[in-house]
């Protein structure tokens, strides 16, 4: 078995074929979206393929260590990963064509208007091994 992240994202994927952002949605499609992702969850809990999934609220802050006694910072020059990442579900599965697959059917949540999304995931191997390092 191996752990893969599927990694949704607000923006900075492709564009999705339902491109319409979750805040212009009813509340209906809204809770449609949601059930669509809480039954795939449940479904791979029934074939022990998941592991964890959590949708993240918009608001965010980078933080880093500043120095012994001081404060840490916060915000800075970076990309703001809360506009970009919207959630994840954390699958272990047999094979990365099964990753790849549950990533496509997950891609399929209904949207706007009740389509679907087929909106791009990120499918990420978690890293199983340390790397070696040659000097």
């Amino acid at each position: 078995m191996a752990k893969y992240l599927l990694l949704k994202h607000y923006r900075g994927a492709p564009a999705a074929v339902n491109d319409v952002p979750m805040d212009k949605w009813t509340p209906e499609e809204v809770s449609a979206h949601i059930k669509y992702m809480n039954d795939f969850a449940a479904r791979l809990e029934e074939t022990g393929e998941f592991v964890d999934g959590q949708a993240l609220a918009p608001q965010g802050e980078w933080v880093r260590y500043d120095g012994e006694g001081r404060p840490p910072v916060t915000d800075g020059p970076f990309a703001e990963t809360k506009d970009l990442i919207a959630g994840w579900m954390i699958i272990d599965v047999d094979s990365r064509d099964r990753a790849v697959e549950l990533a496509g059917e997950l891609s399929a949540a209904p949207g706007a208007g009740g389509k679907p999304i087929h909106e791009w995931l990120e499918v990420r191997p978690f890293l199983t091994e340390t790397p070696t390092i040659v000097e």
